[in-house]
């Protein structure tokens, strides 16, 4: 980065389509950083409507007067937007394609990922790991390289994640934590690079529909984790008198008490009892777990007590996997 002298000198072309990287856009907009430019993805129908609308980091840049682009090819508008603007650097969040040459070899490209690379490499690092059981995870920063998120790394922040900490809480730590860590970057670039030991690398693959759904067979602590890490957002999903559910709020596990001469385990998946407060304590492989919500098609998620009162759901009804 020679010639570059403060945070005005520094410009930063922006790479990002969804609301996370929005977040990160507006952060850096914010603390008046010199973002030159704005590429985003295509805009695409959302919402119950299904009405074409910008995607969340066009709305940003729009908002702040920032020019965005939505290029078809990198190779080609991509290539113009880097002539006609001169940035002198890239940060690029969830932007949602692999950037190649000539492109890439045009300016430095820092890519701001939700794990501690090299683990969990792709799409969903955030749901991979909560699945995963993880206790710690954090946000890297790393120079693009052509590869699947194995460039060298620039910065990283780690920190813990509880054991019922859902999608959405650990979204708001990667904003919070990989903004702060985005800015300490910016501030101090250019910085040493270290590169990644590949052969301790995994991946986080996009999810599929199948991911979400649960099976009750598996041990609590497991369906907990799946549960947790698609909420609130898919949802994981399960059959119910032939009826598919969302289910979220897994926390609390529990283990198996009974009266005397009472010692079978219910079948997997048996709504066991249902508590005002806890929720639905549904029997799993080796323990029960309290889940607190339940989503019938086309409404609101309710409480596992109010889904009772409403006559949708009793103790003694199971909660079957999807096939």
């Amino acid at each position: 980065m020679s010639g570059v002298k403060s945070r005005e000198d520094l410009r930063i072309l922006f790479l990002g389509t969804p609301e996370f990287a929005a977040s990160y856009l507006e952060f850096l907009l914010e603390r008046n950083y010199n973002i030159v430019a704005v590429i985003s993805q295509a805009d695409k129908p959302r919402g119950r409507g299904q009405k074409l609308l910008p995607t969340p980091v066009k709305e940003v840049a729009l908002k702040y007067k920032i020019p965005v682009f939505q290029p078809k090819s990198l190779a080609i508008e991509g290539m113009e937007v880097i002539e006609k603007f001169r940035p002198n650097i890239g940060i690029v969040v969830a932007y949602g394609r692999l950037l190649k040459k000539p492109f890439l070899d045009a300016l430095e490209f820092y890519n701001v990922h939700a794990s501690l690379l090299p683990k969990y490499r792709g799409a969903a690092p955030m749901q991979r790991c909560l699945e995963a059981g993880e206790k710690v995870t954090g946000v890297t920063i790393f120079k693009i390289s052509e590869g699947m998120d194995d460039g060298d790394i620039a910065m990283q922040k780690a920190f813990e994640i509880s054991e019922c900490e859902t999608l959405g809480e650990l979204y708001e730590k990667m904003i919070k934590y990989g903004t702060q860590l985005l800015d300490k970057f910016l501030t101090n670039y250019p910085v040493p690079l270290i590169p990644q030991d590949h052969t301790q690398a995994s991946y986080a693959p996009k999810i599929e529909k199948k991911d979400l759904c649960v099976d009750f067979s598996m041990p609590a602590e497991v369906v907990r984790n799946k549960i947790r890490a698609y909420d609130p957002v898919p949802g994981t999903r399960a059959l119910l008198d032939d009826v598919e559910v969302k289910l979220f709020g897994a926390c609390e596990v529990e283990e198996f008490e009974f009266d005397s001469g009472h010692g079978a385990l219910p079948t997997p998946g048996t709504v066991v009892c249902i508590d005002k407060s806890k929720g639905g304590l549904v029997a799993c492989e080796d323990k029960a777990l309290w889940i607190k919500y339940i989503q019938f098609p086309g409404k609101n998620k309710i409480t596992f007590n109010d889904a009772k009162n409403g006559g949708l759901i009793k103790e003694g009804m199971v909660l079957k996997k999807i096939e």
